[in-house]
């Protein structure tokens, strides 16, 4: 079946439909990562985008019940050049196609995905549209247009958990945690467990009193999806967290929140970061960790109050923003994803290092 796609540019793209039927609109990014489309598609943070994978053949491996990072898929739709339509690999339980048509997730390939990864690096992330149902170019370059802009959209209220639970701990767990869900994936929960946490998760929307009622040792801010500057009915309670003194550690939009309850203020990047190859670099001693990321927004260095705050980390590529820690409080955060670095362990010492501000508040 015929598919298309149409960018608020004017640029449209003809190819074939390999998920669902129907129509989608969101903003368009790209992913520079040649594996973990499953994990892509299941990460909260893409929440209102449709996102083209630069790497040409996707789905090879299949898809299975055990890679998923949250409850549902939640990107609009799915660009490829070439998606498999039989997998192969001994864990796969599902073709990538089927696993689209089941989500209800629009997809495109046999479409020219270098081009279009080049139109955003020169224009920036754009609106679009992917039809199998309406084929007038036209008519659908409106249709994007006139979508929604994810600058002042908020789409954490559609991914956070609509009720407080605890993550499976172990046995032994050391420390009480509770994280805020932004849009938190599965494997920053599990590894906050294998560092001796009994993590319990709740709503965004949660106060910081219902938060301490938990006697926590620490806070967890999550990434999520949208514009941070639209949250404000968040920013009451996290102020209210760092006042307590309790040890906090956010990333990606939770690293982006801390901030702005810190004062610093974002602003949109021209097409984000979305990769499994991306650079940073630990200011404190040069070291450079290869890191996952996924955001479209930043937090303005120039907006930083360098008397209390403290930029830990840079971006090789742009020398935006990759982190930051208070200079007497114990808060730090960061803007990539150690919990799939792909180092493949170069960032993982965030987590010990969380743990280790709980131990020294404790002993305090």
């Amino acid at each position: 079946m015929k598919a298309i796609l149409a960018l608020e540019d004017g640029h449209v793209f003809e190819g074939r439909a390999v998920g669902a039927q129907g129509e989608a609109t969101g903003e368009l990014v790209f992913n520079t990562s040649m594996t973990g489309y499953q994990e892509i598609l299941t990460d909260p943070s893409y929440a209102g985008q449709v996102v083209t994978m630069t790497y040409v053949h996707i789905g090879n491996y299949g898809v299975n019940k055990e890679d998923v990072e949250s409850r549902q898929p939640f990107v609009r739709g799915f660009v490829m050049r070439e998606c498999c339509f039989e997998p192969s690999n001994f864990r796969s339980t599902q073709s990538l196609p089927d696993y689209l048509k089941e989500n209800n997730i629009v997809a495109i390939d046999e479409v020219d995905t270098r081009k279009i990864t080049k139109l955003l690096r020169v224009g920036g992330a754009m609106k679009c549209v992917i039809s199998t149902e309406d084929f007038d170019h036209a008519s659908l370059v409106a249709k994007a247009k006139a979508s929604p802009d994810m600058a002042g959209s908020d789409f954490v209220k559609e991914v956070t958990t609509d009720a407080a639970y605890d993550f499976p701990a172990p046995a032994d767990a050391k420390y009480k945690v509770v994280a805020m869900d932004f849009g938190v994936k599965t494997n920053i929960l599990r590894l906050l467990a294998e560092a001796g946490c009994a993590v319990t998760v709740v709503p965004a929307t949660a106060t910081a009193d219902e938060i301490l009622s938990h006697k926590p040792d620490g806070v967890f801010l999550s990434n999520g999806p949208g514009d941070p500057a639209a949250l404000d009915y968040l920013y009451p309670a996290v102020e209210t967290l760092i006042e307590s003194g309790i040890p906090m550690f956010g990333i990606c939009l939770g690293h982006q929140i801390l901030a702005h309850a810190l004062g610093a203020k974002t602003y949109k990047l021209k097409f984000g970061h979305r990769g499994g190859n991306q650079p940073v670099q630990r200011n404190s001693n040069g070291t450079v960790e290869i890191t996952a990321q996924n955001h479209g927004f930043a937090v303005d260095p120039a907006s930083i109050n360098a008397d209390v705050i403290e930029l830990t980390h840079t971006h090789l590529n742009d020398e935006t923003c990759s982190g930051i820690a208070h200079k007497t409080k114990p808060l730090f955060s960061v803007q990539y994803h150690p919990e799939s670095s792909p180092g493949p362990h170069d960032s993982r010492y965030l987590f010990a290092q969380f743990t280790d501000l709980m131990d020294k508040v404790a002993s305090a």
